[in-house]
């Protein structure tokens, strides 16, 4: 598929939906990246050059925010930059001074509305809700920005707090892991608040891609292990 943008074409991803299960989060992101590089298509995102691939839905069976690939195999400072935008209000200089994931869910708009503490409260009032669902987008100010991660719906399925997640675009090699690793640590406190325990995380993903610059980074990761355990 072309992308037409001021005369200028673009290749970008296509193909039929897709599930890769994994039974933990690490396992997850192993077996996504190795999927970009076996078939993702050469692209552009943000004018770097990217491999794609679309439409990619992680199915993560007991997703562990102290997972023992990521602790191994990531970056920490990475990971110390996401859990930042988790969980300070603070605005995130790198995304040219935007609202951090943590305003969008505790304190969405600078409103004082704590998402998080909503979808407890609706899911304790009525277990079986279907739509204990929120955003992180502010369409107000959000304008070059547009987070990733931009939807979040938890339930109880057999009585165990699942997490079902979209994101317009990932990029697995410098912080998907990451992504993973907040947004289980996200659903565990969730849980924990319920009383439940957690269940699946299920994330969707319209873009899945790795920078180029990351390419050789994740082949010498992927080299150095055994498999993809817990992956298929």
């Amino acid at each position: 598929m072309l992308s037409y943008d001021a005369g200028v074409v673009t290749q970008v991803a296509r193909g039929e939906p897709r599930v890769l299960a994994a039974a933990t989060i690490g396992a997850a992101w192993l077996a996504v990246a190795a999927r970009i590089l076996a078939e993702g298509v050469q692209s552009r995102y943000d004018d770097l050059p990217v491999q794609e691939i679309a439409h990619v839905t992680l199915a993560v069976a007991q997703p562990d925010p102290d997972d023992a690939i990521i602790a191994r195999h990531a970056d920490p400072e990475r990971l110390a930059w996401m859990h930042a935008n988790f969980t300070d209000p603070a605005r995130v200089a790198a995304l040219g001074g935007a609202d951090s994931y943590a305003t969008r869910l505790f304190d969405y708009e600078h409103s004082g509305r704590d998402q998080v503490a909503w979808v407890i409260g609706r899911l304790t009032q009525d277990p079986a809700s279907r739509s204990a669902t929120i955003t992180t987008f502010q369409p107000h100010t959000d304008t070059s920005y547009i987070p990733c991660v931009s939807l979040l719906d938890f339930w109880l399925p057999a009585g165990a707090v699942e997490l079902v997640v979209y994101a317009h675009s990932i990029d697995f090699g410098a912080k998907g892991y990451a992504n993973l690793v907040e947004l289980a640590a996200l659903q565990h406190h969730v849980a924990a608040e319920l009383g439940r325990p957690a269940g699946r995380l299920l994330m969707t993903v319209k873009s899945a891609h790795i920078y180029a610059t990351e390419r050789g980074y994740m082949r010498d990761v992927l080299g150095g292990v055994d498999g993809l355990a817990g992956a298929r």
